[in-house]
């Protein structure tokens, strides 16, 4: 990614080569980051140190007295790196964040020699932004034009706040608000080995924030959030991948390849050209499907590997019900991006041929890329997927009402017509006062996929549900584990 950078005012580069909106210098320079920011003890007492962690983990200690740790005209500094660490703990101090507005190269030598920093409700939002049409309610308005500044200019080998403005137009935020605003978080260095060694156990995201919550004491002292979480994990998996995971993994597929013409393998590259996705199917798959391959449940509920990777086997059945599988893949993510790549590479690798049929469970994502890669194929859902979903969703009714659990089961499994089940579910609806019932009218809109009355007439080798893959999990818990590398689990 280029290092461009325009005003967030003309949004043009101007004749001076300055440029600059809304980049943040944590991106810019040396990836300077306040984890720690400040130490405070309550939310009326700020005190006088401002303890900083960078990315890798060293404490920087700044103790000033009231007077000096306010910024002013002509304070000088070292490198332009000193400011930006200065004036974010400053913004911590004062309970507001800071971004770069504007900078300035040097015409002769393209060289940095201004740098304006702003509080980051300066400006105000684009027309353009305003009058777009939203499905969402339009977001709070954050940019209100606030003026507080802080510019510096180089002068010989020194940086020197050339202006200062303190005042803001707005209502400062509490100590504790502060600390969850994106300029203010990051994961300290004693929060990244306990991430890493519960990630390691298997402790989701949701639990690992809890623990932490814990460990700090709530969760306004934890100093991050569990997107921050997320994204050091992500960034770790990356940095496995550059130790060498991946290209074991590639090796082996170029040895398969030779040992065996009819395997094939795909690989997904991203802009950075780093490795991504993984597809391989070998020539039993490829041959399996050209006879079994009418009915295919496809599943990606289960991480296999110390990169919290989603493992999707193809799968289907042969002439006797057995379980057998036609490729499989490791996904980067489950995004629509992501199975669109996957289920085109599959088809591909199976001479173009679409199954008949495809079950999976009720993931958007999925659905989408389905609908755009295999158009003539029959989408059906996993029915103990969903089934699965009503005691949870509809509780308060089982608990009071013995007697619907039966109804609904008759509503399901034993209505033949499409008319029979349209009847029995509107008459359970009305008897039950569950009409209004959000996640029942999202059901009712995707009956066609899950109805048995209306899959009559589809062919599905007398599955209705993706428990092959459900097996196939199993059959992998007892033999993988999270700290399992990709190149170990192909093998």
């Amino acid at each position: 990614m280029k290092d461009r950078m325009w005003s967030s005012d003309s949004n043009k580069v101007e004749d001076g080569l300055n440029v600059g909106d809304g980049v943040n210098m944590e991106d810019r320079v040396d990836q300077v980051n306040l984890e720690d920011g400040v130490n405070v003890g309550n939310e009326d007492d700020h005190g006088d140190e401002v303890n900083v962690e960078d990315g890798d983990g060293v404490n920087m200690n700044f103790t000033f007295s009231s007077g000096s740790f306010e910024p002013f005209v002509g304070n000088e500094f070292d490198e332009v790196e000193d400011v930006q660490t200065f004036y974010k703990a400053y913004a911590r101090r004062r309970d507001f964040t800071m971004r770069t507005n504007h900078m300035k190269l040097s015409k002769d030598d393209r060289k940095l020699i201004r740098v304006d920093y702003v509080c980051t409700r300066d400006g105000f939002r684009h027309e353009s932004l305003k009058q777009k049409e939203r499905k969402i309610l339009e977001p709070a308005e954050t940019k209100i034009g606030c003026k507080a500044t802080i510019c510096i200019k180089k002068d010989g080998e020194r940086w020197i706040i050339c202006k200062f403005v303190p005042e803001h137009n707005h209502d400062l935020l509490t100590p504790r608000s502060t600390s969850l605003l994106c300029g203010h978080r990051g994961v300290t260095r004693l929060h990244k080995k306990l991430i890493l060694t519960l990630n390691v156990s298997g402790v989701p995201t949701k639990k690992i924030m809890s623990v932490l919550s814990k460990e700090s004491g709530g969760d306004f002292n934890i100093g991050c959030i569990g997107k921050d979480v997320k994204n050091y994990l992500e960034n770790k998996r990356k940095n496995l991948f550059e130790e060498g995971d991946a290209q074991r993994l590639y090796a082996y597929f170029l040895d398969r390849q030779c040992k065996e013409p009819e395997f094939v393998y795909s690989i997904q590259v991203d802009e950075n050209e780093c490795m991504g996705s993984y597809f391989w199917a070998d020539a039993r798959s490829r041959s399996a499907y050209q006879y079994f391959g009418d009915l295919v449940t496809f599943d990606a509920t289960y991480l296999t590997n110390i990169y919290k990777m989603p493992f999707v086997p193809f799968l289907g059945v042969n002439h006797h019900h057995q379980t057998i599988m036609f490729g499989c893949a490791l996904l980067i993510n489950e995004t629509v991006e992501s199975y669109i790549w996957l289920l085109r590479t599959w088809q591909e690798t199976m001479l173009g041929r679409a199954p008949s049929t495809i079950i999976t469970d009720d993931d958007k994502a999925m659905a989408k890329a389905i609908a755009e890669v295999l158009p003539n194929t029959t989408h059906r859902l996993c029915l103990w997927h969903i089934l699965h979903k009503f005691s949870e969703h509809l509780a308060h009714v089982y608990n009071k009402f013995l007697e619907f659990g039966k109804e609904f089961h008759h509503c399901i499994h034993e209505t033949i017509m499409t008319n029979e089940f349209e009847e029995e579910w509107s008459a359970i609806l009305v008897k039950y006062g569950l009409i209004g019932n959000e996640w029942l009218q999202n059901l009712y809109t995707q009956r066609g996929k899950w109805v048995p009355a209306y899959l009559r007439t589809t062919f599905c080798a007398g599955m209705s549900t993706t428990q092959m893959s459900e097996s196939m999990n199993k059959f992998f818990k007892d033999y993988v584990r999270s700290s399992t590398m990709m190149s170990d689990f192909v093998h």
